[in-house]
């Protein structure tokens, strides 16, 4: 079953205030993250392996390799790559805030600015600017989603 906008919001806006009161990211960043990223809960990715945010996989855990479209030398290209398999999407919920929190193993600050702002847009060029996605409008499409799901709404900060 396909659920619509509004209900897909519905579904993952609890766990996401529950995940900002716990890792202080922002709602509205973790929503419009979600939808964007996973087609409104329509991928592949996300309705096969619970994968809402496109994490990448490491050595050693659950993965599945898929067709992605990265942004390299000013063109797209599909690349084959490995990403996380969740038993459930709110697994991958709690993932992708401890992501955000704890960085990379090569760069545990990599995302500390997105975990610190109190706005959605210093939030949002925080992703692009830790390196979350390759696509150069990735902060737009984010900033975009917020204001016309008025997803900022749920934020507590």
């Amino acid at each position: 079953m396909e659920l619509t906008h509004k209900a897909f919001i519905k579904k993952i806006a609890p766990q996401a205030q529950q995940l900002e009161q716990k890792y202080g990211i922002l709602s509205s960043i973790s929503i419009a993250q979600a939808a964007l990223e996973s087609n409104w809960g329509k991928s592949e990715l996300s309705k096969q392996y619970n994968n809402f945010f496109g994490v990448k996989a490491v050595a050693g855990l659950p993965s599945a390799s898929l067709a992605t479209k990265e942004y390299e030398n000013n063109q797209w290209v599909t690349i084959n790559a490995s990403f996380r398999v969740y038993d459930s999407w709110q697994a991958s919920m709690v993932d992708h805030a401890q992501l955000l929190v704890n960085g990379t193993t090569d760069n545990p600050q990599r995302y500390a600015t997105v975990v610190q702002a109190t706005d959605y847009k210093t939030a949002a060029n925080g992703l692009v600017d830790g390196g979350y996605a390759t696509d150069p409008a990735y902060a737009n499409k984010i900033i975009q989603m917020i204001e016309t799901y008025h997803l900022y709404r749920y934020d507590n900060k």
